[in-house]
């Protein structure tokens, strides 16, 4: 300092002398602003070439290097993970994708870089052992008021999943919503239970979790573009889907009961379809087997038919001939099997009136 400021306090106090009082009971005496400016120079030039003379142009370039400085200060880097929010006098300007990139420096603009691809999850209904505080043996803890939901068919379902979301438009999620956690955490509680205030609880419990997943994350999603959170849902993930602890012992024996039911109609249906088409194969060869008989017996009395027509015809033309003839055609057929003797009663003098077939055929054959 200078000599004027020595033996003095910062505020013009003389050392002792009366704790900050100057004497006269008015308080302390104000600094010279004049003063201290001009030995705040004093000191300045002391440590610049050139002394008194060059004080000038030394300062100035002090300045313009500041001036520089500060304009490059200006420069930031977005890295591939991140989006650049620009913030001037504190409102948000726009946002700015990775490399190299550009803003009015501090004071005027700031900037955020928020990471953009980190996956960010929100359990609902339950509470990992690290993030709930203690311990429960079991590695985490069940919260019944997020869990507990009422389905469609009146019954209750003890329900947890997990949320996984990202920053999709850095903007919007630093300045639109107050409690980015919070807002996803209430919205996928409420979509939730909306989808299972729809859904019986057999699907819940069964193979309709997928179902129930896709629509839950349509519903956050579509209530988080309404607040223009700038989050995008990723994936809705459910942990576990059971009956109140309860009654869970009761519904255990429904689904082992069910079960059975499935199996047992399963073994009906494989023997159904095992027998069914067996009797429909025998059926369709029984109705092959009568067509057939069907044609058999129908071509055959065409035949006989045709047969009787022709023979008419020509017994018309010769009734005697065709008489004997169709005479003899008859004894033919009738006396084929049997031994015959042919005995002639008008046979004359020399002629053997006996004719001994069978044993002239026993003697043909010997």
């Amino acid at each position: 300092m200078s000599d004027n400021f020595k033996g003095q306090s910062p505020w013009g106090v003389p050392p002792g002398g009366g704790g900050g009082g100057n004497g006269s009971g008015r308080g302390p005496t104000p600094p010279n602003i004049d003063e201290l400016i001009r030995d705040l120079q004093d000191k300045i030039k002391k440590f610049l070439p050139g002394g008194k003379s060059s004080g000038g142009k030394s300062i100035s370039l002090i300045l313009l290097v500041l001036v520089f400085v500060w304009f490059a200060s200006g420069l930031y880097r977005v890295l591939p993970d991140e989006q650049g929010v620009v913030l001037r006098f504190g409102k948000f300007v726009k946002t700015t994708q990775p490399g190299l990139n550009y803003h009015i420096p501090f004071p005027v603009e700031t900037v955020q870089t928020p990471k953009v691809t980190k996956v960010n999850r929100m359990d609902i209904g339950f509470r990992s052992e690290r993030d709930s505080g203690f311990s429960t043996g079991g590695g985490v803890a069940d919260v019944p008021q997020e869990s507990l939901m009422l389905t469609g068919d009146e019954n209750i379902v003890n329900i947890d999943f997990s949320v996984f979301w990202v920053i999709k438009d850095a903007g919007n999620f630093l300045f639109k919503i107050q409690d980015p956690e919070g807002t996803v955490k209430a919205a996928a509680e409420t979509a939730m239970r909306e989808v299972i205030a729809k859904s019986d609880i057999q699907p819940i419990l069964t193979e309709g979790r997928s179902k129930i997943e896709l629509e839950t994350q349509e519903i956050i999603q579509t209530i988080l573009d309404d607040y223009e959170s700038g989050i995008q849902i990723t994936q809705v993930q459910t942990q576990k889907a059971d009956p109140p602890d309860q009654v869970i012992d009761a519904f255990r024996d429904v689904q082992a009961a069910r079960a059975d039911m499935e199996r047992s109609k399963n073994e009906a249906e494989a023997y159904a379809n095992d027998v069914i088409p067996r009797a429909r194969g025998e059926a369709q060869k029984i109705l092959q087997a009568a067509e057939a008989y069907k044609k058999e017996v129908v071509a055959k009395a065409e035949g006989e038919a045709s047969r009787f027509i022709a023979i008419y015809s020509e017994y018309k033309n010769a009734k005697a001939v065709t008489q004997e003839r169709m005479y003899l055609e008859t004894m033919e057929k009738v006396l084929a099997d049997i031994d015959k003797v042919i005995i002639e009663k008008n046979a004359g003098s020399g002629v053997v009136p006996y004719l001994p077939l069978p044993e002239l055929k026993k003697k043909a054959t010997n």
